[in-house]
C-alpha cells in the first residue's frame, strides 16, 4: 500500500534482524493482548473518521481488505520476516476487519502483530547465536546481489527461501560496514550489539504499541495526515508543538530499518550546520563532543527521538548516509539548542543586478517560516513578534534604501500560521480574498481575506522549493493568481489539507477536516503551486512531497473567486522565460546542478547492490570519480582551481559549513538558484518600467 520511502510518522515499529527461522511453536512465545478500553476506542475511531474526516469514507468491506493489507505491510514492509503460509492463514480476516473494529473486536490485529514478533525474535535469538562464534565465513568475491525494494517481491515460500533472502542480508550489513573502514571483530561486536537492542525493544512491546498501529493503519487509508496518537505519543507530539522543545531541529519518520530525516526546522540546529538534507538517514547516535555512538538501526522512531533530543547547549553527534551519495557514512556535531523565533526571523539584504541596459538594487527577504509569538499576542503586548510584522518593518527599511524590487524567499519554508500567511499577503495586496477552506461539511470560508491597502506596490518574485509547504503555497498561490508578482523555483510540496485534534477516550485522535483552495478555484493540495518560471530541480519529487503518498487527498477545483489583476505577466512571462533560459544554458552552476540531479536520481532507481566487495569497491571509485568530474568542470568553467583528488573535494565541502553552524544569512556566492532570481527580477523590472501598468481589474468569472 503505503511505498518503502514515506512510511507515516507513528509506524515506527519496523524492526530489522538476519538470521535463520528455527520451527519455533507460537506457544513458546509471549503474546501480547488487548486491555481494557481499547475496543472502545476502536469504535470511537471508527465513527469520528466516518463522521468527521473530510472525504467521508465509510469502513466497509473494500477498506476492510486495505487495511488487512496496509498492516501486514507496515509490519513487515520488505516482506522478510512473514512466510507466505503466514499471510495465507491471516486471510481469513481480510473481510472481516470492518465489522469487528465496528464491535470493538482488534484480536486480529493483535494475532497477527504476535506471529510477527515470533518471527523477529526467533530471528534475533538465531543470529546472536551465530555471531556468538564469530562472523560467518561470506565469500565476498562471489557476484550475487541483494534486492533493494521488495514492496512487490513474493512472501518467503519456505523456511529454506527466508534463509537464503536473510543469508544476503546478513552479509550486506557486513559488506557495508567493512566498507567502512570497520574490522571484523568490530563489526561482529556492533552487530551483536544492535541485534541485543532490538531484542530488547521488540521484547519491551506493549498493548498500547500494537493498538496503534494497528489504528493508524487504518487512518492512513483515508489520508496520511490523519494518525491515532496514544498516550505516550500524544505527549511526545505535545512536546514537538511547544518552544520549549530542545533538540536538533530535526522531523524524523522511519523507512523500513533506518530512521530518516524527513525535513529540517528552519533556523534549528540541524539546519544550520549545512550539512544534513531531507532524506538522509541516521545509524548511529552519540552524546557529547567524544561519546560512545550507538547504533539505531531497527529503532523505534520514538527511541531515536529520545536519544537525539537533550538540554539546549548539549552536544550530540549524528552518523548518517547522506542521500545521493556512494553509501558512505558522515559524522555531524550538532549543539542542541532551543528552536527560538528569533532564528526563524525574517532576514533582508540588498544585491544589485543588471538586466544588460540598467543597473537594479533588488531587495531580498528570506523568511523560513510562517511564525507568531502567540503567548505575547494573547497577554496584547504590543511589541509581539509575528512574520507579519517583520516583514513589515523590512519593506519599510528596504523602501527607504531606494530598491527597485523584492525577492521574498520561501524555499524551504514548511508552513506555520495561516494567520500569518493572510496577513502578509495583504502586505502586497489591496483588499481581496487570499484562501478559500472547504470543509467537511462542504461549506466553504472565505473569510481570509487581504482587509488593506498594499504596503509595497512595487515588482515582487515569490522564490519557492519543493519544501514549501502549507501556508507557503497558500501565500504564494494568492500572488499567482492576483498577477501580483512572479512566483520562480520548484513545484511546492503540496500539503493543502487541515487537521484538527479529536479527542477520546484513550489518546487522540489528529484528523483531516478541511481543504485549502487558492482564489482561483484550485487546490493546494497534491499538486502543490507550480512556478511560473522553473529553477533546476534539487529534491526528487517522487520521495519528497504530498505526492509520494499512496493515500494522500487528491487535487481538485471549486468555483474561483473573484480577485484583481495587477501585473500582465501573460504578456511578460514568454520573454522571461527566454532571457532565463539563455542565461541559464552554460551557467556552470547550473549544469552542475542540472547534472547532479541527474546522478543521485539514477542511484536512486537501483534495484539491486551488488554483494561483491571489490564490485563495491569499484562502483564506489566511480561513484567519487564521477562527482569530482562534475565539480571540477563546474570550478574550471567558472575559472577556479579545479581539486586534484575526492579526498581533496571532501576536505574542502567539510570546512565550508561550520560543524554547530551560526546564524543563517543571505549569500549569494554559494547559492545559484538566488543569484539567477536576481538577474530574473531585473529583466522584469526593466518590464514593468517600459509597460505601462493599467490599474487592478477585477477579474471575471
Amino acid at each position: 500500500m503505503l511505498t518503502n520511502r514515506i512510511k507515516a510518522l507513528f509506524s515506527g515499529l519496523l524492526i530489522l534482524s538476519l538470521a535463520t527461522i528455527s520451527p519455533v511453536t507460537l506457544a513458546e512465545a509471549e503474546t501480547l493482548q488487548p486491555e481494557d478500553g481499547q475496543g472502545g476506542t476502536a469504535r470511537e475511531i471508527v465513527g469520528k473518521l466516518e463522521m468527521l474526516h473530510y472525504n467521508k469514507q465509510k469502513v466497509g468491506d473494500d477498506m476492510s481488505a486495505e487495511l488487512w493489507e496496509e498492516y501486514i505491510d507496515a509490519l513487515d514492509p520488505t516482506r522478510s520476516y512473514f512466510l507466505a503460509s503466514d499471510i495465507s492463514e491471516f486471510r481469513e480476516w481480510q473481510d472481516d476487519l470492518d465489522d469487528q473494529l465496528r464491535t470493538g473486536e482488534v484480536e486480529a490485529g493483535f494475532e497477527i502483530y504476535n506471529r510477527y514478533r515470533l518471527r523477529v525474535t526467533d530471528r534475533l535469538n538465531n543470529i546472536l547465536s551465530q555471531l556468538d562464534k564469530g562472523l560467518p565465513p561470506f565469500d565476498f568475491t562471489r557476484d550475487e546481489s541483494l534486492v533493494l525494494d521488495r514492496e512487490e517481491a513474493e512472501w518467503p515460500g519456505s523456511i529454506s527461501a527466508a534463509d537464503e533472502l536473510w543469508r544476503k542480508r546478513l552479509k550486506s550489513s557486513v559488506l557495508n560496514l567493512r566498507l567502512t573502514g570497520k574490522e571484523d571483530e568490530e563489526i561482529r561486536d556492533l552487530l551483536v550489539r544492535r541485534y541485543q537492542g532490538q531484542l530488547k525493544r521488540i521484547n519491551q512491546q506493549t498493548s498500547d504499541d500494537v493498538f496503534e498501529l494497528y489504528m493508524n493503519s487504518l487512518t492512513r487509508l483515508y489520508d496520511p495526515h490523519s494518525n491515532y496518537l496514544s498516550p505516550r505519543s500524544l505527549e511526545n507530539f505535545n512536546m514537538s508543538m511547544s518552544l520549549s522543545l530542545e533538540g536538533i531541529g530535526a522531523v524524523l519518520q522511519m523507512e523500513e530499518e533506518y530512521t530518516k530525516v524527513a525535513r529540517l526546522v528552519a533556523g534549528g540546529p540541524a539546519d544550520r550546520t549545512g550539512k544534513i538534507k531531507p532524506n538522509d538517514k541516521i545509524v548511529a547516535v552519540g552524546q557529547g563532543e567524544d561519546g560512545e555512538m550507538v547504533d539505531v538501526v531497527g529503532w523505534r522512531l520514538d527511541d531515536v527521538v529520545d536519544l537525539i533530543r537533550g538540554s539546549a547547549g548539549t552536544f550530540v553527534r549524528l552518523e548518517t548516509i547522506p542521500t545521493g551519495g556512494d553509501g558512505s557514512h558522515r559524522t555531524i556535531l550538532i549543539k542542541r539548542s532551543k528552536v527560538k523565533l528569533e532564528d526563524q526571523a525574517a532576514k533582508k539584504a540588498i544585491f544589485e543586478f543588471s538586466d544588460g541596459e540598467k543597473n537594479y538594487r533588488v531587495g531580498v527577504i528570506n523568511l523560513p517560516t510562517f511564525y507568531i509569538d502567540f503567548e505575547a499576542y494573547r497577554r496584547r503586548d504590543p511589541n509581539y513578534k509575528s512574520t507579519t510584522r517583520d516583514v513589515a518593518r523590512l519593506l519599510d527599511e528596504l523602501k527607504q534604501e531606494n530598491v527597485d524590487g523584492i525577492i521574498l524567499d520561501l524555499r524551504n519554508n514548511g508552513g506555520g500560521s495561516l494567520q500569518e500567511a493572510t496577513m502578509l499577503t495583504d502586505l502586497f495586496i489591496d483588499q481581496g480574498p487570499v484562501v478559500q477552506i472547504r470543509h467537511a461539511n462542504e461549506q466553504i470560508s472565505r473569510h481570509n481575506r487581504s482587509r488593506s491597502r498594499a504596503m509595497y506596490r512595487g515588482p515582487l518574485m515569490v522564490l519557492i522549493n519543493r519544501l514549501s509547504a502549507s501556508a507557503s503555497e497558500i501565500f504564494a498561490g494568492a500572488i499567482q493568481d492576483y498577477n501580483r508578482g512572479i512566483v520562480v523555483g520548484n513545484q511546492s510540496f503540496g500539503k493543502g489539507t487541515v487537521q484538527t485534534m479529536a479527542p477520546l477516550k484513550q489518546g487522540q485522535l489528529k484528523i483531516t477536516q478541511s481543504k485549502f483552495y487558492r482564489v482561483s478555484g484550485d487546490s493546494t493540495q497534491h499538486a502543490g503551486v507550480t512556478p511560473d518560471i522553473a529553477m533546476p530541480q534539487l529534491i526528487d519529487a517522487e520521495s519528497v512531497g504530498e505526492s509520494a503518498y499512496d493515500t494522500a487527498l487528491p487535487w481538485d477545483r471549486i468555483h474561483a473567486v473573484p480577485h484583481a489583476k495587477y501585473f500582465n505577466l501573460k504578456q511578460m512571462l514568454p520573454g522571461l522565460i527566454a532571457k532565463h533560459n539563455e542565461r541559464t544554458a552554460a551557467d556552470p552552476d547550473f549544469i552542475y546542478l542540472r547534472e547532479q540531479f541527474r546522478f543521485e536520481s539514477e542511484r536512486a532507481d537501483r534495484k539491486f547492490v551488488s554483494l561483491n566487495e571489490q564490485s563495491r569497491k569499484d562502483e564506489r571509485e566511480r561513484i567519487n570519480e564521477e562527482l569530482l568530474i562534475m565539480e571540477n568542470r563546474r570550478r574550471t568553467a567558472k575559472g577556479l582551481e579545479p581539486y586534484a583528488t575526492f579526498e581533496e573535494l571532501e576536505e574542502s565541502e567539510s570546512d565550508s559549513t561550520a560543524a554547530i553552524g551560526g546564524p543563517v544569512e543571505i549569500k549569494l556566492e554559494d547559492d545559484p538558484i538566488l543569484n539567477e532570481a536576481g538577474y530574473i527580477m531585473s529583466d522584469f523590472i526593466g518590464l514593468t518600467e517600459k509597460t505601462a501598468k493599467a490599474p487592478p481589474q477585477v477579474a471575471n468569472f
